[in-house]
């Protein structure tokens, strides 16, 4: 595996693989990685394509009272974990490189980067799709992986690379989980012991609300359940919403593809987690 920290760099390798004649797929992630995002790295390698990893822990998507300072870096363990995953080359580029001095331009999405986390992080979106939009650029990958854990965070992206025209497929690949359920994230290690089991209760709690909804049950009641199940396991819950799987808007007639959505904090660490909604 490659491992570039200059634009030049990058750019003369991604050259390289397509003057062999192969696809370009890009990977991006904030390190810290996990068995999620080897997934993310296995769906993409196909045959005649060159996977491109970044690590950049993006300071434009995180709030004044978020946890950018401590976020987990961790360089040389996440380049190994790459290059058992059959990854080809790792961007690492440096704040100056993707923010250099005077840089001005912020991107917004309307509609889906509103409510839900777009309203409990004020901003966050903004700096997901600016950062997206210059990977893009810079890697002119054919396609680009993402996982469905942030599920909201995938529709942002595919609604700004239809607006944009960008001319790359987006692949939202499914959530990856620990053998409890619990949908696996960098965050989770912020957890001490007793908060991870009383984590699960998010997943669980998704579940059974998914469940009943998909069987025809009164939405409402199920939300409010499954809210009320999270607060006696111990969270602080954002939100527990029923939405449209393409637009996130609320509300969905049961003849629409659906998707349920949370937001909630065990401790100081927030989690998110989401699940279809099948109909019986």
């Amino acid at each position: 595996m490659q491992t570039v920290r200059d634009l030049n760099d990058l750019r003369a390798a991604v050259a390289a693989f397509r003057a062999d004649g192969a696809r370009v797929a890009l990977v991006p992630t904030m390190g810290a990685l996990h068995a999620g995002h080897v997934a993310l790295v296995e769906a993409a390698k196909r045959p005649g394509t060159k996977v491109v990893a970044s690590i950049f822990v993006n300071p434009k998507q995180f709030g004044p009272n978020e946890d950018l300072a401590r976020y987990p870096r961790r360089e040389a363990a996440d380049s190994r974990m790459l290059v058992e995953a059959g990854c080809d080359l790792l961007w690492l580029p440096p704040v100056e490189a993707m923010y250099p001095e005077g840089f001005a331009t912020s991107i917004g999405v309307a509609g889906v980067s509103e409510g839900l986390d777009g309203a409990a992080r004020p901003g966050h979106f903004d700096g997901v799709a600016t950062v997206v939009a210059k990977l893009f650029n810079q890697v002119t990958p054919d396609a680009a992986y993402f996982g469905e854990k942030d599920f909201q965070q995938l529709a942002v992206i595919r609604r700004m690379v239809a607006d944009l025209d960008f001319g790359l497929e987006i692949v939202g690949v499914p959530t990856q989980r620990d053998d409890d359920g619990l949908a696996l994230s960098s965050r989770n290690i912020y957890l001490d012991d007793e908060q991870r089991a009383k984590a699960v209760a998010l997943p669980r709690a998704l579940g059974v609300a998914a469940r009943a909804i998909g069987r025809g049950d009164d939405a409402e009641t199920a939300l409010g359940d499954a809210q009320n199940s999270l607060l006696a396991a111990g969270f602080v819950v954002d939100y527990v919403a029923l939405v449209d799987a393409e637009t996130l808007a609320p509300a969905p007639p049961a003849d629409r593809p659906r998707r349920l959505l949370a937001a909630a904090r065990m401790g100081q660490t927030r989690l998110i987690d989401n699940i279809a909604i099948d109909a019986d």
